[in-house]
């Protein structure tokens, strides 16, 4: 999903909100949620959530009112970019507690009524509404940023592990695609330590991490141990998801390999042998905006 199709929605979630009533603000809250922690979304979101407390956010706002509904106030911080940090995680939070969101709106916006669903309106009309103005605008300067520091999109990072034949079933297929395959140890030493050949080698505009059975292993609490990809293979994947962002990478993972939990919103598709990877692969590829003819598969 392209960030303009998000922003559509999130404009559509917005104005449902607006005119929601207690029986159905929850379905617009959970989906503004969801597509906040969209992958399209996460590098902006990660740099701007990185300093804020929402806890320590809620706890100093309490501190701002009488004992009435109304006569608190929410201690916004003064940086735009915190402050778009804070509202991030906190329509993630009353998403996950809908009953929570309405008791808060009447708590911090309540204008007397006593409809806790206006309180809530309130809440959209002088925190949402804002924050989603200035969150496009951020987002929009944020990847106008970024695309002028991605170097050009046909070079694919391969991460491996052990297994030589996917590695090398894979560098043709990009090769045949026109794609720019890099395998770190096929790069020239040129007297770097390896973590400095591995941060040259890493300017790429994607990454394609293959999660192969190398390794096996687990918690120490369970009944056996099960299969993982190597160590070097899950550090350069939590690499790229965070140099990249998630969209740009993608897993293919053979057999029943462990998937690290923390990452699990990064897009993975099974290496299976009738070679559907291929298909699932190159429409991920051209969705990150890969320059590339997907025809030359079949010439």
């Amino acid at each position: 999903m392209s960030s303009s199709d998000i922003f559509t929605q999130i404009n559509n979630c917005v104005l449902d909100l607006q005119s929601s009533q207690s029986q159905t603000y929850e379905v617009p809250l959970k989906k503004l949620a969801r597509l906040l922690s969209s992958s399209e979304l996460e590098p902006v979101n990660a740099t701007l959530t990185k300093n804020a407390d929402l806890e320590g956010f809620l706890t100093k706002s309490e501190g701002t009112g009488g004992g009435f509904a109304g006569s608190h106030r929410l201690a916004w911080p003064e940086d735009d970019k915190l402050k778009l940090g804070l509202t991030i995680l906190l329509i993630q939070k009353l998403a996950a507690d809908p009953d929570y969101a309405l008791n808060f709106g009447y708590h911090f916006f309540s204008n007397g009524s006593k409809k806790m669903i206006s309180g809530f309106h309130a809440f959209v009309a002088q925190v949402v509404i804002p924050f989603a103005r200035d969150y496009k605008s951020h987002v929009k300067i944020s990847n106008a940023s970024l695309a002028k520091s991605i170097v050009p999109s046909n070079r694919v990072f391969i991460v491996h592990g052990h297994d030589e034949g996917a590695k090398h079933m894979l560098a043709r297929f990009l090769d045949r695609l026109g794609l720019e395959s890099i395998v770190l140890q096929e790069q020239p030493d040129r007297g770097r330590t390896i973590i400095e050949k591995f941060e040259h080698s890493a300017e790429v505009g994607y990454a394609v991490v293959l999660l192969t059975p190398d390794d096996v292993g687990g918690s120490v609490t369970a009944d056996a141990p099960s299969a993982r990809a190597r160590q070097n293979v899950i550090f350069e994947l939590g690499y790229f998801a965070g140099k990249l962002g998630r969209g740009r990478v993608c897993l293919l993972r053979k057999g029943d390999v462990e998937i690290p939990s923390d990452l699990f919103g990064v897009v993975y598709t099974e290496l299976d042998p009738h070679e559907g990877w291929q298909k699932r692969l190159v429409m991920e590829m051209k969705e990150a905006g890969l320059d590339f003819d997907a025809s030359r598969l079949f010439s």
